[in-house]
Formats: structure tokens, C-alpha cells, sequence
């Protein structure tokens, strides 16, 4: 994959194993529609676990692969200058998996942060975590909130990583925090409207979802972004997450640009 991704970047470059963000002239971007790019993308990162068995592998080894995968989107979504990347890391039912790997998953995500986030600080990276991270492991938690105070003042890129999240767990909660201003009098149940809901998310202050990617071929949202990808586009490509490349979030960006989003109405006041 590294020599795949020398041979095309141009002025990107791969030293370490570590891939920089692409110039805005970069090769890599040549077919990009600057005026018609997404500003919210979300991932669903799918394919680890698949990806390993093929290399006749651990699934463990499938996840510390996607882990280098995510540096270099993140890195691709910033010289696109996305607003924001939202990536599915743990959903509230991936608890069901064997706890050796859920184990390693928590430890895995403890050294990404401790590794990654001064670089990612100094990429002018907002980073928020999603979810329900009171359910995760107390060190765990300390590094994120550590994290989120970091780079809170950041403004590139929103990187939105959900962990322990579903969602309609996301609905449920956001429903009982309204719940409780409505009981406490600061709300009336008349005036709660999409704006109202919104604030209660998990995403608050985030743009809505305009881009959804899904790889290693399925195709569903398995209970990601419920609300938020009310009227997302999908892209969804049978590579598996380790195997994504830049110029695979870059293909999905150029057919982003082509399609018509016409939110319910018409393209056109004449069209019947």
C-alpha cells in the first residue's frame, strides 16, 4: 500500500510509515471539485477483522493496520479541508466480540491517542470523542477529556471518533436530556424542534453528515449517525478498511461532486 500511495501523491510524502497531508496541488487531489466537496464525511471503517483472515492473520493485526489507515485520511480529509471527519471506532454492540479483543481494541485506541495526538494537535486538529465514554475504561476516559482540552481551541478539522456508541442509544439519551429541561421548566414540550434535538446530540455544532462511507461491501448504517445522515449520500466499495487508501477517499469525494442533492424538492422549478 505504502508504494501504491508513493507513486501517486507527488509532493505527499511517505518517510517512517507516516503519510503528511497533501499539498493542495497535489497530484492526488487532480480530479477534485473544490466547490462541490463534502463538508461532513462520515466512515464506517469496516473490514479489519476480514482484511486479517485474508492475510492469514489475527484479527488483532486487522486493527492495528486500520490504525495507520485512519493517520491517512485524517491527513487527506485536512489538505481537502473538510470541516469535519466522523469515524466509527467501537459501537455500543462491537462489546459482544471475545474480550481478548475488546481488550486489545481499548488498549489499542489508549496508545493511538498517547502516540498521535501532539502531531494531530499541531495539524490544528479539533478532536471530540462521541458516545457513551463513561462506559469505557476510566484511564481511557482521562486521556480523551485530556485530549478534547488539548486541541478544544483548534480550527481545522473536526475529527469526531465514536466510541461506545450507537445511534439510537444517541436518541434515547438525547430524549432524556430534554426530558429533564422540560421537567425543570427551561423548556416547554412546544417549543422542541430539530433545533432542540440537535443541541442534545452528541454532535452538537457539527454540520450535518453530507457523506457516508462504508467499506468491505456491506451496505447498511448499523446504527451510526441516525439522525445526523438523514440526508447523506452513500458510498460504499468492497475494499476492506486497511486496504482504503487516499486516493479511495478521493474517488469517493469525485463522485460525491457528481451526484444531484436535491433534499426532496426538485433540481429545477419546471421539473414534474
Amino acid at each position: 500500500m505504502i508504494k501504491k500511495i508513493l507513486g501517486t501523491i507527488g509532493k505527499s510524502v511517505v518517510s517512517g510509515g507516516s503519510f503528511e497531508i497533501p499539498a493542495h496541488d497535489s497530484p492526488l487531489f487532480a480530479k477534485i471539485d473544490w466547490e462541490k466537496l463534502p463538508r461532513h464525511v462520515a466512515v464506517i471503517m469496516d473490514g479489519n477483522g476480514r482484511w486479517a483472515k485474508g492475510q492469514g492473520m489475527l484479527r488483532t493485526a486487522g486493527h492495528t493496520a486500520g490504525v495507520k489507515t485512519l493517520k491517512n485520511i485524517l491527513k487527506t480529509a485536512i489538505g481537502l479541508k473538510l470541516d469535519a471527519l466522523t469515524v466509527y471506532a467501537f459501537s455500543t454492540e462491537n462489546w459482544k466480540r471475545p474480550h481478548t479483543e475488546v481488550e486489545f481494541l481499548m488498549n489499542l485506541f489508549s496508545e493511538y491517542l498517547k502516540k498521535e495526538l501532539q502531531e494531530m494537535h499541531e495539524d490544528n486538529v479539533q478532536i471530540h470523542f462521541i458516545g457513551r465514554i463513561e462506559g469505557l475504561p476510566a484511564s481511557l476516559q482521562k486521556q480523551m477529556r485530556e485530549a478534547e482540552e488539548l486541541m478544544k481551541d483548534n480550527t481545522g478539522v473536526k475529527f469526531n471518533v465514536a466510541v461506545n456508541y450507537g445511534g439510537q442509544d444517541e436518541l434515547v439519551r438525547s430524549v432524556q436530556s430534554i426530558v429533564r429541561r422540560v421537567q425543570a421548566g427551561e423548556l416547554a414540550a412546544e417549543q422542541i424542534d430539530e433545533t432542540v434535538i440537535e443541541s442534545a446530540l452528541d454532535t452538537q455544532g457539527n454540520l450535518p453528515v453530507d457523506l457516508v462511507i462504508r467499506t468491505s461491501g456491506d451496505q447498511r448504517l448499523s446504527n451510526f449517525l441516525l439522525w445526523q445522515a438523514a440526508y447523506a449520500e452513500f458510498w460504499f466499495t468492497d475494499t476492506n478498511w486497511p486496504d482504503f487508501t487516499p486516493e479511495c477517499f478521493v474517488e469517493a469525494m469525485v463522485d460525491y461532486a457528481g451526484r444531484d442533492r436535491r433534499f426532496g424538492g426538485l433540481t429545477k422549478p419546471e421539473e414534474k
